[in-house]
């Protein structure tokens, strides 16, 4: 296994951010999105404009992870309101590794990176929810790391398109 270091991004990182995605995203939905909707979300979710509002936003966290001083993933996640039994819940938006790294055990280290933030802000417990493409196939991984499948929708996300997801949890005390 690799060393892998994980550091919050800055505005300065977007072209980095923006050039992982270029790879990662779009290899990760080649098969499932159509290219009118590939170029709708890249736009939605990866212009310069989005970046820079999702890393200045209160309450989100953008964060680069790296090999040596090659960046290799990317994790983004966001308060989300409460639970119905009144614990903070977080949406975990982006968990993205360079496809050369994946199977290097950096998707559970980002993962356990942000458990690890969350419970430092949340020593009481918090919830941590994730929207997963219900053909993606990093399903599995998200099983394997011990998300729980809660639930599934469609969500309009604008220009007719829609993101069919199954919603994972995991609660942390």
């Amino acid at each position: 296994m690799s060393n892998f270091t994980i550091r919050p991004a800055s505005i300065e990182d977007i072209p980095i951010i923006r050039g992982m995605a270029e790879v990662v995203f779009r290899e990760t939905y080649a098969e499932i999105l159509s290219p009118a909707q590939m170029e709708y979300m890249m736009d939605w979710m990866y212009s310069e404009d989005s970046l820079r509002r999702q890393i200045a936003t209160p309450g989100k966290a953008f964060h680069i992870a790296y090999c040596g001083n090659i960046p290799v993933g990317y994790v983004s996640f966001e308060a989300d309101g409460k639970t119905e039994d009144g614990r903070k819940r977080f949406h975990l938006q982006k968990l993205y590794v360079l496809p050369e790294y994946q199977r290097s055990g950096l998707g559970r280290q980002m993962f356990e990176y942000v458990k690890a933030l969350l419970h430092g802000m949340n020593p009481d417990g918090c919830r941590i929810e994730l929207n997963v493409n219900r053909d993606n196939r990093a399903v599995g991984f998200y099983e394997h790391i011990g998300l729980t499948r809660d639930r599934q929708g469609d969500f309009p996300i604008g220009n007719g398109f829609y993101m069919n997801d199954y919603i994972y949890v995991l609660d942390l005390s």
